[in-house]
């Protein structure tokens, strides 16, 4: 009996879109279950060792790091060559996920870390905004004019940032990447993956996503 993979995901989570964005432009069927994060089911708790979204069940294995489901989606079906980039892009990943991220969250969260100066915090995320802003120069995307994963795996986090204080980051010097977060929260594929939906309780109907 084939059993379909099941993304537990939260709409607005970088981590979730990131990993929605890799299965649909692999075309890969999955049961998509939203949760609530203040109410997560216990059936989401049973499949995620580390309890975080997003969560991919297999018939025998569960992935629950967005980067692995990405890659696991693309390898198994790649029209638009998204894994064929150089290691550069690897790289830019790695600074997003790490550095970077950290100075978000410090100025998203601010509240959170009393002990350091949100405005410094901010200043640092922007050091990296100028890192890809430097890459997008002359260019549609990250490495030329077409998408790799490093792109999809970047803008839900950009757009994170931007969503802080969207009239101080259109301020700043960065315009082509003001450009790339634009064409992407315009585009027909940033609506799709993010429809909205309830979420899941047991006994639903299965929500297909992708595919």
């Amino acid at each position: 009996m084939a059993h379909n993979p099941i993304l537990w995901t939260f709409r607005r989570c970088p981590y979730a879109m990131r990993s929605r964005l890799a299965l649909l432009s692999a075309g890969v069927k999955v049961e998509l279950r939203e949760i609530r994060l203040k109410d997560k089911p216990l059936a989401f708790l049973q499949a995620s060792a580390s309890g975080t979204v997003p969560a991919l069940r297999l018939h025998d294995q569960v992935f629950d790091e967005s980067l692995d489901i990405m890659i696991w989606a693309l390898k198994k079906s790649d029209p638009m060559n998204l894994l064929d980039m150089p290691k550069e892009g690897w790289d830019l990943i790695e600074v997003n996920d790490g550095p970077f991220k950290a100075a978000l969250d410090h100025t998203k969260y601010a509240i959170r870390y009393p002990d350091l100066d949100a405005v410094a915090e901010r200043d640092r995320a922007a050091g990296y905004l100028h890192l890809f802003d430097a890459r997008l120069r002359g260019r549609s995307w990250l490495f030329g004019e077409r998408c790799t994963i490093a792109d999809l795996a970047l803008l839900p986090f950009v757009r994170q940032f931007a969503h802080i204080d969207r009239v101080w980051f259109d301020a700043q010097s960065w315009p082509d990447l003001i450009s790339w977060l634009d064409r992407f929260l315009g585009s027909d594929t940033f609506a799709q993956v993010m429809t909205k939906y309830t979420p899941w309780s047991e006994g639903d109907e299965p929500i297909w996503f992708a595919g």
